[in-house]
């Protein structure tokens, strides 16, 4: 396999992170949504930590690209 090949075939595996990512960010905000129906008064203490839980994980779907964007340039 040439190395080209092998490159394209490492980051689009490296991409693959992003998948989760969304899963992840999805499920973030469906528990927000869920826990302000049920409690609205605690919005204000649950939004604080939906947007820690939200930065946490978009963090994971950047590491990914940035190893992606590695490993298509380096």
């Amino acid at each position: 396999m040439e190395l080209a090949a092998a490159k394209l075939i490492g980051a689009g595996l490296a991409v693959i992170g992003v998948i989760g990512a969304g899963i992840g960010i999805g499920n973030v905000f469906s528990a927000f949504i869920t826990a302000v129906g049920r409690n609205p008064a605690a919005r204000d203490q649950v939004f604080t930590m939906t947007m820690l839980g939200f930065a946490l994980v978009e963090a994971i779907a950047l590491f990914a690209l940035v190893i992606a964007l590695i490993i298509l340039f380096g």
